[in-house]
């Protein structure tokens, strides 16, 4: 493991002024794992858009290639991890992949986490136009993704209705370079239960790893960019991806339950709580993020360790 003043992430993605969502929700829980956290906000609202009604500004491509022009100039482009999230503009998240490219030429240990923070539930949030520049370029960069069910379709141009179909999709992305791949979160669980699937493969050999999550009804926002993020800080603390992913699941499950519970606590009687009453309670579970009590274990599905087919 690097030394802690070494550990510097830069993050892109979006953010908001008010809330939890997007360097907002990733930035507190890598600082109090350790890390210095650069940001660049891909947009900035006042809020996220779950309000029905928000105001701010997005960032095109000239504006990311200035800041990036001014890291470079001073000698500051220099980072062990670099974390994207929510990109909404194809130029723009083109201008990322050229500079993560850039950064892993003058730092081959550079470690790439990317969110690919396309859609859900078979609904697009981003213009098709940004589909081939994740597949054909973010994706051969990327050492660690986290997609979840319906973005792992759009990375792979496949159907998965079945763990099985998951774990195909999975290894067409290992096959583009992709070391770990972890299925963030997804509708192949039964009897109330979600499924997460993580497989990582090096040195021609594949582990896979299943862990079941129990579903809450509930809205949260923000969510996946605490998972991207703490995985990003586990995998590094650890380099073991079942460890991680216990204490990453471990971390997203005591916050939204300390969220869900303190929103149904003020809420109206009788009526769900408001997106502003569901704001993630991040800063108030700072020890579950330091210190994660892993209840929920991962199963390790590798059946063995066969070496992997290209």
């Amino acid at each position: 493991m690097a030394a802690e003043e070494d550990c510097r992430v830069l993050s892109i993605q979006s953010s908001v002024v008010y809330g939890y969502v997007g360097n907002k929700s990733a930035t507190f829980p890598l600082q109090v794992l350790g890390f210095d956290v650069s940001t660049i906000n891909s947009v900035q609202f006042s809020n996220h858009t779950g309000y029905g009604k928000w105001k701010g500004q997005v960032l095109n491509a000239d504006d990311v290639a200035e800041l990036f022009e001014g890291l470079r100039i001073n000698n500051l482009l220099h980072f062990s991890h670099v974390l994207t999230g929510y990109i909404g503009s194809e130029s723009f998240l083109e201008k990322v992949g050229e500079t993560v490219m850039e950064m892993k030429k003058s730092n081959p240990k550079l470690v790439y986490v990317c969110d690919p923070v396309m859609g859900d539930n078979g609904k697009l949030y981003v213009k098709e136009e940004l589909i081939p520049v994740y597949r054909e370029k973010i994706v051969t960069l990327a050492d660690i993704i986290t997609p979840n069910q319906f973005e792992l379709e759009i990375l792979t141009d496949s159907k998965v209705s079945s763990e099985e179909e998951a774990f195909i999709a999975i290894n067409k992305l290992h096959q583009k370079g992709v070391k770990t791949v972890v299925l963030s979160s997804s509708e192949l669980g039964s009897n109330g239960l979600l499924v997460c699937l993580a497989s990582t493969a090096a040195n021609g050999f594949r582990q896979k790893y299943r862990l079941e999550i129990p579903y809450i009804d509930a809205t949260f926002v923000g969510t996946g960019d605490l998972f991207a993020a703490s995985l990003l800080a586990w995998m590094h603390k650890d380099s073991d991806l079942k460890i991680a992913l216990e204490k990453t699941m471990a971390t997203l499950q005591a916050v939204i339950r300390r969220t869900l519970a303190y929103a149904t606590k003020i809420a109206e009687k009788g009526m769900r709580p408001t997106p502003a009453q569901m704001e993630l309670r991040l800063v108030q579970s700072k020890a579950d993020i330091e210190n994660p009590q892993v209840s929920l274990k991962a199963q390790d599905v590798s059946l063995c360790n066969a070496i992997l087919r290209t």
